[in-house]
């Protein structure tokens, strides 16, 4: 089966609200894609602008395995456009409902027809591989849908495409529609949106009607309320719809519908993404989530430590993510005591009870309990001494309306004197800039997650920030409250650079 990933980012036809992503960038998310399996990318609309021809022949001039495709109006100034960014395909999509066509198109469907037939025919007399695409089709009359795509498989169109354009399809309508359709004498693809959030149920019903395609996006990004997630059709296929799964990160028994994606990558391509394009992840999002393997009940915990399986449809390194324990007031005394084990802090049981009461309190109080404050109340408790490595002296900022942000700070390492500058698009960015400048001889500390909340109100409120850190293979959380957005800032990043040295002693 064909999988086909769409760059919703910068084309024309479909765009993610909010997104600009550089030629580079997009060369990055292509590469990886590339790498993951990934048959056919749909690297942008050459036609849009010349930055978007850019990243197109970027990509193209790679060399990846994947088939490059644009998206196309069926119209030669697209093709042309496509041909001089030297893909491999054209996504040619012409409208095909009657509210399109008389609406938007304001053309009669013989006009339309004649107009597909012969922009695919261009494309196919220079060199390309055509995908005829209708949109709208799930509103479309069907004798005339299969019109358009018998009279463009007689012309040599390889592959046809159907979209739920505005995701009016439910997964049963859609197992009709997809299988009406299969019986047309060309390889069928699937296009989902997810306006009504069943995207993906319905990709999987044209699947099992007989599509061998479907197109997607990474973590569902795509116009309006996205398009069917990559990550969640991937795993439903091998899990749900597998011979001889049963919760295991080995392949021991094959799909029934087999895909070339190596499925421990889903993790990091959706953390890629979702850091190049700016859009945030929501955590309880399914399968990437960094809350779909979070546990923090008691009774859960407990479940999970002992048999995974009780709480967890498949484990976390069947996709490359890690299971966690959140402190908070629902934790139970197996969860916290695996969160001390991975501390490296042990206690007896009169020091364990008072740490698990802390916790407990904090939570009653609506605070997220970090690792950087598990270990500080555990130290507390065990009265240990917490030795810094880095340690702020002072944090300068200069910035204004025309001046470029800029941080000068001194930390002090291992008693050494350390002075680093940075700029940013802002007095936080410019100041966790030099920071990590400061520390660049010691880890390569990357900045995961950056959240800030003003806890009370008022020019004068407090701000409480928390960061997610990564160094190698390790993440922490840690947090800092104070008045100042830029010291809670720096104290909570360097709270969670010390975690991280400490723990890689």
């Amino acid at each position: 089966m064909k999988i086909k990933v769409l760059d919703t980012t910068l084309r024309d036809g479909e765009q993610t609200p909010g997104i600009s992503l550089t030629a580079s960038e997009k060369l990055r998310i292509a590469t990886k894609l590339d790498e993951i399996g990934v048959n056919i990318i749909e690297a942008g609309s050459a036609i849009t602008s010349h930055g978007e021809r850019e990243a197109i022949r970027n990509i193209t001039s790679e060399g990846l395995n994947a088939e490059i495709a644009s998206f196309a109006r069926a119209v030669k100034i697209d093709v042309d456009a496509a041909l001089e960014c030297d893909v491999d395909s054209v996504h040619l999509v012409v409208p095909t409902s009657n509210l399109h066509i008389q609406h938007k198109l304001k053309k009669s469907k013989e006009e339309v027809l004649s107009q597909a037939i012969e922009a695919s025919e261009y494309a196919l007399d220079h060199g390309l591989i055509v995908e005829l695409s209708a949109e709208d089709a799930t509103r479309s009359d069907m004798n005339y849908l299969k019109e358009i795509f018998n009279s463009g498989v007689d012309v040599g169109v390889q592959r046809i495409c159907a979209c739920d354009t505005v995701g009016m399809l439910t997964p049963e309508k859609s197992y009709e529609f997809y299988s009406e359709l299969s019986t047309i004498k060309a390889p069928l693809s699937v296009h989902c949106h997810n306006d009504f959030g069943l995207a993906v149920a319905n990709t999987l019903g044209a699947i099992r009607a007989g599509a061998s395609e479907f197109h997607c996006t990474v973590n569902g990004i795509g116009e309006r309320a996205g398009n069917a997630s990559l990550e969640e059709i991937i795993v439903s296929l091998k899990t749900l719809y597998g011979k001889g799964q049963n919760y295991t990160i080995e392949d021991n028994g094959s799909s029934i519908y087999q895909t070339d994606i190596n499925i421990q990558e889903l993790y990091s391509t959706s953390k890629l993404v979702s850091r190049l394009t700016g859009v945030y992840l929501q955590p309880n999002k399914a399968i990437v989530g960094e809350n779909a393997f979070a546990h923090e009940s008691g009774i859960h915990a407990d479940g999970v430590i002992k048999n995974a399986a009780t709480y967890e449809p498949i484990v976390p390194e069947l996709v490359g993510h890690k299971r966690k324990f959140i402190m908070g007031k629902h934790i139970g005394t197996k969860g916290l005591k695996n969160n001390l084990d991975e501390l490296g802090i042990k206690a007896t049981d009169e020091q364990f009870k008072e740490i698990f009461e802390k916790v407990k309190s904090l939570g009653d109080m609506g605070k997220c309990v970090t690792d950087v404050d598990l270990q500080a109340i555990a130290y507390n408790v065990l009265e240990l001494k917490r030795e810094q490595k880095v340690k702020l002296e002072e944090v300068t900022i200069v910035s204004g309306n025309k001046v470029i942000p800029t941080a000068s700070i001194k930390l002090k390492i291992d008693d050494k004197d350390i002075l680093e500058a940075g700029v940013g698009i802002g007095p936080v960015d410019a100041a966790i800039v030099a920071v990590k400048k400061g520390i660049s001889d010691f880890a390569d500390v990357e900045l995961e997650e950056y959240h800030v909340d003003a806890i009370t109100g008022g020019t004068d409120a407090l701000i409480d920030v928390i960061v997610k850190l990564r160094l190698g293979d390790k993440i922490i959380s840690a947090r800092s409250t104070q008045p100042d957005i830029i010291n809670a800032s720096v104290e909570a990043y360097l709270s969670g650079v010390n975690r991280l040295l400490e723990d890689v002693k």
